[in-house]
C-alpha cells in the first residue's frame, strides 16, 4: 500500500496514510481519527523517481529549515535525514 500525505481537516496536522488504491475516501486521520482529510503534494510526487532529484529537494528543504518538523516526517526525526 502506498503512503499518501494528507492535511487534516479537523485536528490541521500534516500525516502520512498508508492507503489502498482507490480507497481513500476510508483514510483517517492517525491522529484524532478524523475523516476530513485533503491530500497535500508531497516531495516525491513532484519531483518525480529521479533519486537524485528527490535527494537534492531534500537537502534543501532541510537546509533552510522548512522541511523539519517535531515529530513527523519518514521516521520523526531518527533516520537521520532531517
Amino acid at each position: 500500500m502506498p503512503i499518501y500525505e494528507y492535511r487534516c481537516g479537523d485536528c490541521e496536522r500534516s500525516v502520512e496514510v498508508l492507503v489502498r488504491a482507490g480507497h481513500h475516501e476510508d483514510a483517517q486521520c492517525p491522529a484524532c481519527h478524523g475523516a476530513h482529510l485533503t491530500r497535500e503534494m508531497s516531495v516525491f510526487a513532484a519531483r518525480g523517481g529521479d533519486s537524485n532529484g528527490i535527494a537534492a529537494a531534500a537537502r534543501a528543504l532541510t537546509s533552510n529549515g522548512a522541511g523539519r518538523s517535531s515529530g513527523g516526517g519518514c521516521c520523526g526525526g531518527a533516520c537521520g535525514c532531517h
